[in-house]
């Protein structure tokens, strides 16, 4: 690989991070929303390199890099020719973003649970119904929660649709990102009641703790035995565990 197309690689990766970044909402697919600066200022280093490098091949000009070459008795402009590979994630940003992660990725999660932080303590519930809460705030309180606070009382959850396997049925499922998609994990509800929609569908869901295990405690499953579901659009951020979202 010669300096010409080392310069244009640099170029292209670099144009290709600013444009998931600063032009589109895409690099939330891979990272997590605070991580948009160092994107930004990654692809701009990487155009300044670029464009110093190009300068300064200008200005040696072909005849000078020759001389330098022979000089040296070899050739250091050169590059090991695998470096191409590079400009595949790069062209990839700029022509073709890989889907976001999903229902495949959430079957295939080794069963790694997003951690739930041990609780002593928990607030009052408000008094309305459904009461919204995240996937992840419904299982702290079926399996943590001594109070048994959300016994016989409407939730209601929103996740994306992954099937159960080989034992039918299904789950509502978030995954998260701690840092990037190469950190990220799930937190699934298995549902109790309709049947699975498809693969990947996003949902608002309504319904009560289906009894299994003891309430409280790590015995109890979370569960819901659902009443009413209701699509909705994929949020643009959609590897957070936020509060459920109005159904479209």
């Amino acid at each position: 690989m010669r300096r010409l197309a080392q310069t244009a690689l640099l170029a292209l990766i670099g144009a290709g991070l600013l444009h998931t970044a600063l032009f589109t909402d895409l690099y939330l697919r891979y990272v997590k929303e605070g991580l948009r600066p160092v994107l930004i200022a990654s692809g701009i280093v990487l155009l300044l390199l670029a464009t110093v490098n190009a300068c300064l091949d200008l200005r040696r000009g072909p005849e000078s890099r020759e001389h330098h070459d022979h000089a040296h008795g070899h050739d250091h402009s050169h590059a090991p020719k695998v470096a191409w590979l590079l400009a595949l994630p790069a062209l990839s940003l700029l022509l073709y973003a890989p889907p976001a992660l999903g229902a495949y990725t959430a079957a295939h999660s080794n069963g790694k649970p997003v951690a739930t932080t041990p609780r002593e303590r928990f607030p009052a519930l408000p008094a309305s119904s459904p009461l919204p809460l995240t996937l992840t705030g419904f299982t702290q309180r079926v399996q943590q929660d001594p109070t048994l606070a959300i016994k016989g009382r409407q939730v209601q959850l929103t996740g994306f649709v992954t099937p159960a396997g080989a034992g039918g049925g299904w789950y509502l499922t978030r995954i998260i990102f701690t840092c990037c998609a190469a950190d990220s994990q799930t937190v699934k509800v298995r549902v109790h009641g309709p049947d699975a929609p498809p693969a990947n569908t996003w949902l608002a869901v309504t319904g009560t703790w289906h009894p299994e295990g003891r309430l409280g405690t790590k015995t109890a499953e979370a569960a819901l035995d659902v009443h009413e579901t209701h699509p909705i659009a994929q949020p643009i951020n959609a590897y957070t565990d936020d509060l459920p979202l109005t159904p479209s």
